[in-house]
């Protein structure tokens, strides 16, 4: 051990036999202890003016070594255990950008419907109304307000380049899908 009149640095190395012994009886697996290891040169080397010169170096670094042991253990019982990634596959989530974009080309598709056709989506889909409801408030038979909403929901679908049953937007609200038929709708 050198009580080193030089940079510490230098004398790092020599510990490492020491160091990794050190951290194989802490982990009991040599991959681990390597890393372990490995954060302790780090930190040691970017903290080397924390160092006292004259000081004892390889206790320096077992105490580094000791605490980050103790630190990952620490955070690791926080951590769920999550080998083939099932946990992680749950917490995805699409960006927002997507939705919007999507909702603008939804609108602009909507905008080319014929007046007709977006009174009565807007009247079944959108309101929830029935097409009786909606047959009843615009003064035109059952047939067609279902006739309409069918052909109605067909164009928007074609316009969008939807097959059937496709959702249109990421996160769509109901009435969005409902307009299209899918969830909340009535029943053609």
């Amino acid at each position: 051990m050198n009580s080193g009149a030089g940079d510490p640095r230098d004398e790092l190395a020599e510990h490492l036999p020491a160091l990794r012994a050190f951290a194989i009886s802490l982990v009991r697996e040599v991959s681990t202890a390597d890393d372990l290891v490995q954060d302790t040169v780090v930190k040691a080397w970017s903290n080397i003016d924390k160092f006292s010169a004259g000081t004892n170096m390889r206790a320096w670094l077992f105490t580094i070594l000791r605490n980050t042991f103790y630190s990952l253990r620490r955070k690791r019982k926080r951590e769920v255990a999550d080998p083939n990634g099932i946990h992680a596959a749950r917490l995805c989530e699409q960006p927002a950008h997507d939705g919007r974009l999507a909702m603008n080309d939804f609108r602009r598709a909507f905008d080319l419907l014929s007046v007709e056709h977006r009174e009565v989506l807007i009247l079944v889909g959108a309101s929830g109304f029935s097409y009786e409801e909606a047959a009843e408030m615009t003064g035109l038979a059952v047939g067609t307000v279902k006739s309409r909403a069918n052909r109605g929901r067909a164009r928007l679908c074609e316009l969008l380049g939807l097959e059937h049953g496709e959702h249109p937007v990421a996160g769509a609200d109901r009435a969005t899908l409902a307009v299209l038929g899918q969830s909340g709708a009535q029943a053609a």
